[in-house]
Parts: C-alpha cells; sequence; structure tokens
C-alpha cells in the first residue's frame, strides 16, 4: 500500500516544487525588470516568447504556455493586469473579430451542417465506390481526400481518416502507410490551398506595428500569404511526395516505411508485430439525421461556394474574398439542409453543435494573437533586429533557410504550428524587411516560417494532427512517427537548399 502511494506523492511534491519555482522566478523577474525604454527592453523582450517555448514543451499544454508567455510579459512590462493591459486590446481587435467570425462561426457551422446532413462522408464514400480497386487507388484516393478536405490539419485528418480506413483496410493498405498520407495532406495542403481560416490567422499575427509599412490592414496580410505559397517549398514537396508514394513511385529504400510495406504484401498485417494502435471508433461520430438522405450536392455546392470567392479574385488579380466566402458557404449548406427536408431548429443546431466542437481552436487563436500583442508592446521585434542584423546583413542569404529550421525545431517540440507562428512571425518578418525590401525575399522569409512550423506540426508525436491521423487511421503513433519522419526529413532538407539558392539569386 505503502508503494502504491509512492508515486502520487511523488508527483505532488514536483507538482509543488514547479509552481514554488514559478513563483520564485515572478517574483525576481519583477524586481529585476528594466524601465519602460523607448523602442524595446533588450533581452527582456524575448523572455515571453521564450518562456512559451519552454512550457509547450514541458507541459505539451499549449494553452497553458500562452498564457504564461502573456503573464511573463506583463512582468517585463510592468503590467500585471494583463486582461486589461493585453487581453482586451487583443481580442477586442478586428483583427480577433475577424478570425472568430471565420474560425468559429463560419467554419464551425459548416463542419457542423456536414455532421449532421452526412454531406462530406457521402460524397468520400460514393467517389470510393467507383475508384478504388486495389491498394494503389486506395492510396491514391486517400490522397485526394486529404487535398480536397483542406479546411485545417485536424479537421482533415479526422474527415479523411475515418472515412478511407474501412475501404483501405479491405485492400490491405498498411496503416503506417495511410496515417502517412492522412498526416501528409493535412496541415501541408491547408497551407497551400488555403481557402480555410490559415490566412486570416497568420494575418492577425503579421497586421502590427512593427509592420504598419509593409501590412497596414488585414486584407494587405492576407494578399501577403497568398503571394509566400509558391515559396512553401517544404509544404508543395512534402504533398508531392505523398503523391508519389500513393502511387508507388516513392523509392523507400532501407527505411522504416519499407518495412511497414513488405510486412503487409507478405503476411497482411495492417500493424507491426507489437504496436499498439489507437481505436478509430471514437471519432466515428458523422450522425446524420434519421430520414435524410445525403447528397452530393450537400457537400459540393457549400465548398464550390467557397472556392469560388477565393479563387475568382485571384484570377482577377485581386484579394480573395475569405470572409464573404466562408459566410456565403453556411448559407449554401444551411439553405440546402433545409430545403432537402431538415427543419429549421435541428439545422441551426446542427451548426451550434460545430462551432462548439472549435472553441478550443479558438482560444489559441485569442491566446495567441495576445502574445503577438505582448511582443509588439515589448519590442521584441526591434531588439531582435538591432542584435542581429549586423550579423544577418553579412550573410542574408542565410535567413529564409534559418528560418525554417528554427521553426521546425520549435514546432516539433510544441506540437503547434499556430503556436510557433505566434511566437516566430512578428518577430522574423520585421527582420526580413529589414534585410531586404525585396517581396520575393520576403516571401522566400515567409514561406520558410510557414512550412518550418508545418513541418514541426506534422512530425511531432505530441501533435494534435500526428495523434489524430494516428487516431483516425487505427495506427499505433510512434509506428507512425517513425515510418514518416525519413520523408519530411528530406522534403525539409531539400527545401533548406531552394531556399538557400533563391536567396542567392534575389539578393
Amino acid at each position: 500500500m505503502l508503494n502504491r502511494n509512492l508515486g502520487p506523492k511523488i508527483m505532488k511534491n514536483k507538482n509543488v516544487m514547479i509552481v514554488i519555482l514559478v513563483i520564485i522566478a515572478a517574483i525576481i523577474i519583477w524586481i529585476l525588470r528594466p524601465s519602460e525604454p523607448l523602442e524595446h527592453f533588450g533581452l527582456w523582450s524575448l523572455l515571453p516568447a521564450v518562456v512559451t517555448i519552454v512550457f509547450c514543451f514541458s507541459t505539451r499544454n499549449v494553452i497553458f504556455a500562452l498564457l504564461i508567455g502573456v503573464f511573463a510579459g506583463g512582468l517585463v512590462s510592468g503590467q500585471l493586469n494583463v486582461i486589461k493591459a493585453f487581453l482586451i486590446p487583443a481580442l477586442g481587435s478586428e483583427n480577433y473579430a475577424q478570425m472568430l467570425l471565420v474560425y468559429l462561426w463560419a467554419l464551425g457551422s459548416l463542419l457542423g451542417l456536414w455532421n449532421k446532413n452526412g454531406g462530406a462522408r457521402h460524397f468520400a464514400e460514393t467517389l470510393a465506390k467507383r475508384f478504388v480497386n486495389s491498394r494503389q487507388s486506395a492510396k491514391v484516393f486517400t490522397w485526394f481526400l486529404g487535398v480536397l478536405f483542406h479546411q485545417g490539419g485536424t479537421i482533415s485528418t479526422v474527415l479523411t481518416g475515418t472515412t478511407v480506413r474501412p475501404m483501405s483496410d479491405r485492400h490491405k493498405v498498411a496503416h503506417e502507410e495511410l496515417s502517412y498520407i492522412v498526416d501528409s495532406t493535412a496541415s501541408p495542403v491547408a497551407t497551400i490551398l488555403p481557402f480555410n481560416v490559415w490566412p486570416v490567422y497568420i494575418a492577425g499575427l503579421i497586421a502590427i506595428e512593427p509592420l504598419a509599412n509593409l501590412v497596414p490592414d488585414q486584407a494587405t496580410a492576407i494578399k501577403l500569404y497568398f503571394m509566400a505559397i509558391p515559396f512553401n517549398f517544404y509544404a508543395w514537396i512534402a504533398v508531392s511526395m505523398t503523391l508519389l508514394f500513393a502511387l508507388d513511385k516513392l523509392p523507400l529504400f532501407n527505411t522504416p516505411m519499407a518495412k511497414a510495406v513488405k510486412r503487409v504484401k507478405t503476411t497482411g498485417e495492417l500493424d507491426a508485430p507489437h504496436s499498439q494502435p489507437m481505436a478509430a471508433a471514437e471519432l466515428a461520430n458523422v450522425s446524420p439525421l434519421d430520414g435524410y438522405q445525403p447528397s452530393m450536392v450537400d457537400f459540393l455546392a457549400p465548398i464550390s461556394t467557397l472556392l469560388a470567392f477565393c479563387a475568382v479574385p485571384l484570377v482577377l488579380g485581386l484579394s480573395p474574398l475569405v470572409f464573404e466566402g466562408f459566410g456565403a458557404a453556411v448559407v449554401v449548406a444551411f439553405t440546402l439542409s433545409v430545403v432537402r427536408g431538415m427543419s429549421l431548429n435541428v439545422a441551426f443546431d446542427a451548426m451550434l453543435s460545430g462551432i462548439k466542437g472549435v472553441t478550443i481552436g479558438a482560444l489559441v487563436l485569442g491566446l495567441a494573437v495576445t502574445l503577438a500583442k505582448v511582443s509588439e508592446h515589448l519590442g521584441t521585434a526591434v531588439f531582435v533586429i538591432n542584435a542581429t542584423s549586423g550579423f544577418l546583413s553579412l550573410w542574408p542569404h542565410i535567413l529564409p533557410s534559418l528560418l525554417l529550421a528554427v521553426c521546425m525545431l520549435v514546432a516539433f517540440s510544441i506540437g503547434s504550428s499556430w503556436g510557433t507562428y505566434a511566437v516566430v512571425f512578428p518577430i522574423a518578418l520585421p527582420l526580413a524587411i529589414v534585410l531586404s525590401s525585396d517581396p520575393v525575399f520576403i516571401s522566400l522569409c515567409f514561406g520558410a516560417i510557414v512550412g518550418g512550423a508545418v513541418f514541426g506540426d506534422q512530425c511531432s508525436p505530441i501533435s494534435d494532427t500526428t495523434v489524430l491521423s494516428s487516431l483516425a487511421c487505427g495506427a499505433d503513433v510512434m509506428d507512425h512517427v517513425r515510418t514518416q519522419l525519413p520523408f519530411a526529413l528530406f522534403a525539409a532538407g531539400v527545401s533548406a537548399i531552394l531556399y538557400f539558392i533563391g536567396a542567392i539569386l534575389v539578393l
């Protein structure tokens, strides 16, 4: 009995010690904090970002880490009332209101309606019956769905994985293969087919005072994101490699994935002998309304509306109408559901259910925007520019590759691309502008940040997309990580070389 109680007691004592150390550290920071300067707080400017990264890595809790980072900014600046000083200005800003409009209301509503009318699942299953008849076609179809369901990393993994798993199991696609395709066509695709919330979120992080000359408003920030899409080398390479893998055209050499493919072809075993697959049944939560007949139009009409509002303006040389596109897509989905037999109350409840499902994401958005506001107040970008511009002015060509590597490391450590963007973008983009105002160089740096963070999000064993890909596909998490990591590292290595060459050609 004593031994049984020893573990919890040790953990409790450890937690108490951590709390005490945090309190002592906060008191020391408060006592030693500098007086508010004109431009920045020196090394103290980096404290919120560093604290956020450390707590993300140590606790695996992004929301908690962002809160601690904001509080650290309050200590440094002498603003203990962080709610008044940072949270209210950030959460009450137009930028965050636009994020909530798209992410919480529009995207959540759209997903809730698809869950209730079964439109997305029906679309996928109908196509699968017509086009899937072999191992290869099952993998290619999975890749296609991953590209099509591009509304966000987590959403894509769940929707794609739970839809294709029964079909791919029948055709003996190893769970490591399936989870790799699902994961590598989630966040990477969401960044290069950004008819989703990603441009809005990043725009909110860069439409800040240090970038006012380049990014005066949200619309300009979104346009800058779209301009950088061709330079998101990691995402393009990762998605292309996944397609080659699905087509059985990607050399596997002696990688862990090669062993998984050999196993399933020779024995038919979908998992390694000692793996511990995660059950995917928990995610098969699509609950269409009884008596409602799902149709292809339930999915195609809203998604086509969204793509039209985003793509047509780009063709005409205008900024994509992301907000209008999501709003119109929700209206189309709601109207179709009601016209085809769903009551107004059920359709509205479906929208509310979808909104509830993305509430956690909205919290991350709000705290990330707040941390960007903290960095702006502390002059973090100004300090980094002053401290590094001398060195980087001699070697500016390495900046895009360096940003790629930094974001890979940070995102892999904390398991979050959005958390990485919140820390890196407000600091790195002003630095790039100081080194060169060339739009291509800025786009190279922008693409490196986006791609590097996606690498970590895709490969980290603590990332939500990694876990959900394994869960939705019935794979062991670490088997999934081990088999996809060599391919992702190769894509990142090629990307770093391309960024270095691109910077040399531009500068």
